[in-house]
C-alpha cells in the first residue's frame, strides 16, 4: 500500500511541531487509520520501495506505506474537559520525549477510552513518524492538544472542573483509589525525572501504582496503561474521591 501526497518534500522522516510542510505517517496500521479519518487530507501516488527508502531512510520500517498529510485540528482545553466528562480521562504528559512511549500511550488511550492527550509544544515528539507508527492508529482516535505552558494548562483544566491526578511513586493514594468520577486528567512525567515541581503542585492528588517488592519502576507507557485501566474500572464503580492535598 504505497500512498503519499503528490510533490514529496525534503528527506526528513520526522518534523518538529513548528515545522512547515507535510506530516509524514508510515506503517500499514498508521496509514490505514489516517486514510479512514475524514479529517485527514491525502492523494494517492504510486511509488517504489526505493522511493520510500529515499524519503524516510533505509532503516525505517515503513511496511511499504507512506502518507504525507497535514496536522489534525487541535481541540481546545474546554473541548477536552467536556470529552473527559463524557468518555474518559485526559492524559497529560510532562516532557515525555520518546516518540515510541507517546505512541504506545495513544494506542492504550484509544483502547481504554481516553478523552484526549495534552503535551507541551516543546520537549515532546512530533505527531508523525515513529510516534504515529507506535500508536498503530491511536493518533486518529485520541485528540491531541499542544500547549506552551503545562502548569497554566493544568490550572485552566482545574478551573474547567477537571480533577488532576498526578502519577508519582510516592503518591498519597494508590491509583485504584484516586477517584475517577467526572472529568479527570492523568498527569505523567518522563522516566527518571518524573513530574516537575510546578506540575506536581498543580495536581489535586498524587497517586501511585502499587508495586510488589522493591522493584517499583514502570515504563511511562506501561504506567499509563495501568492508570487508564484503573480509570475505566473506577468510572464504572464510581469510587468516591479521596481528600485533596491540603484539605483538613
Amino acid at each position: 500500500m504505497n500512498r503519499q501526497k503528490s510533490h514529496p518534500h525534503h528527506h526528513a522522516a520526522a518534523r518538529n511541531h513548528d515545522d512547515e510542510g507535510p506530516v509524514r505517517l508510515y506503517g500499514i496500521h498508521a496509514v490505514a487509520a489516517a486514510l479512514a479519518n475524514p479529517a485527514r487530507e491525502a492523494k494517492s501516488q504510486k511509488v517504489t520501495p526505493r522511493d520510500l527508502d529515499r524519503l524516510l531512510g533505509a532503516d525505517t520500517v515503513h511496511q511499504g506505506a507512506l502518507l504525507e498529510t497535514a496536522d489534525l485540528p487541535e481541540p481546545t482545553l474546554e473541548e477536552l474537559a467536556t470529552a473527559s466528562a463524557a468518555s474518559g480521562p485526559l492524559i497529560v504528559l510532562d516532557q515525555v520525549t520518546d516518540p515510541h512511549n507517546v505512541g504506545a500511550i495513544l494506542r492504550s488511550g484509544a483502547v481504554l477510552g481516553a478523552g484526549g492527550l495534552i503535551m507541551t509544544r516543546r520537549h515532546s515528539p512530533p505527531l508523525s513518524g515513529a510516534l504515529a507508527k507506535a500508536a498503530s492508529g491511536g493518533l486518529e482516535v485520541v485528540p491531541v492538544a499542544l500547549v506552551a505552558n503545562l502548569a497554566r494548562a493544568l490550572e485552566e483544566l482545574g478551573e474547567l472542573g477537571v480533577r488532576r491526578i498526578g502519577l508519582d511513586g510516592d503518591g498519597d493514594v494508590t491509583i485504584d483509589a484516586a477517584g475517577f468520577e467526572g472529568a479527570v486528567a492523568l498527569v505523567m512525567g518522563a522516566e527518571g525525572k518524573g513530574l516537575r515541581r510546578l506540575t506536581r503542585e498543580s495536581c489535586d492528588v498524587l497517586a501511585r501504582v502499587p508495586a510488589a517488592g522493591s522493584f517499583a519502576s514502570l515504563n511511562v507507557s506501561n504506567a499509563a496503561a495501568v492508570a487508564l485501566y484503573a480509570a475505566a474500572r473506577g468510572r464504572r464503580s464510581a469510587v468516591p474521591s479521596p481528600r485533596l492535598r491540603g484539605e483538613g
